[in-house]
């Protein structure tokens, strides 16, 4: 799987995820990635695409790029 590949089932089924829980559905959805063989750099690759993916991403791969638990903010997605 390619990063577009990734960022558009991300983004297609984003929609569909209640908002309280889409930041633990992008961890779970890049673990799933993880388990199933996706190179980090292909991760590293998607990121850009989604604020919430590329916070579980950094999370994943243990970045503080964009990640930051203080992070409160209700924004739309």
């Amino acid at each position: 799987m390619d990063e577009d590949q990734i960022a558009d089932f991300w983004n297609l089924f984003k929609e569909y995820i209640d908002k309280k829980q889409i930041e633990l559905a992008a961890e779970s959805f890049v673990d799933l990635l993880a388990d199933y063989g996706v190179e980090d750099s292909t991760l590293i690759n998607t990121l850009g695409s989604d604020r919430f993916l590329d916070n579980a991403i950094n999370y994943y791969l243990d970045t503080d790029a964009e990640y930051n638990d203080d992070d409160d903010t209700d924004e739309e997605y």
